[in-house]
């Protein structure tokens, strides 16, 4: 039987540790929705430093286009990521205790002028954001992508017209 073709990956996906897959396998699942080939890596800033930096450098040589970090805390993961290569970085705050995300959210919004860090929505909606942002980063050199996103889009529209309607029915006027 043929091997079957491997797709090199577009897109990586950084997580400070395994802890932190329940989120972020929220934008893998937004990506294989998309069709994009991606890759799961669990890399601390603190624990492994010199694995995530030397991830980081190598990335944009290895085929990788957009890299998404989720991380909770300081976030010293996106930040760390961001100083060490070119690629666009993506942000995803993670929900820990003892603040629930609003301390990641505001280390993610704090990276010192010069090395940018798109940030997304803390949790799960900003895993699943992260997810489309990448489609759209993707899309502007992609024809095929772009025309997933329209139907996406038009999916999430007659989503929210059906609920209507629904409520509708069951609570009329």
């Amino acid at each position: 039987m043929p091997k079957k073709k491997t797709v090199p990956p577009l897109v990586a996906i950084l997580m400070g540790s395994d802890s932190d897959l329940p989120v972020m396998s929220e934008t893998a699942h937004m990506l294989k929705e998309f069709g994009i080939p991606f890759e799961l890596v669990i890399s601390s800033a603190h624990r492994t430093p010199a694995r995530t930096a030397e991830f980081a450098r190598a990335a944009a040589g290895r085929g990788i286009k957009v890299i998404v970090a989720g991380a909770g805390g300081a976030f010293h993961l996106a930040g760390v990521i961001a100083a060490e290569t070119t690629l666009p970085v993506i942000a995803v705050p993670l929900a820990i205790p003892p603040l629930n995300g609003f301390d990641s959210l505001l280390a993610a919004v704090q990276m010192p002028c010069g090395v940018p860090v798109g940030t997304m929505a803390v949790g799960k909606a900003g895993a699943v954001n992260a997810g489309i942002f990448c489609a759209q980063i993707l899309a502007t050199s992609d024809e095929s992508l772009r025309r997933k996103l329209e139907k996406h889009k038009k999916k999430m529209a007659q989503s929210v017209i059906e609920k209507s309607e629904r409520a509708k029915k069951e609570f009329p006027s």
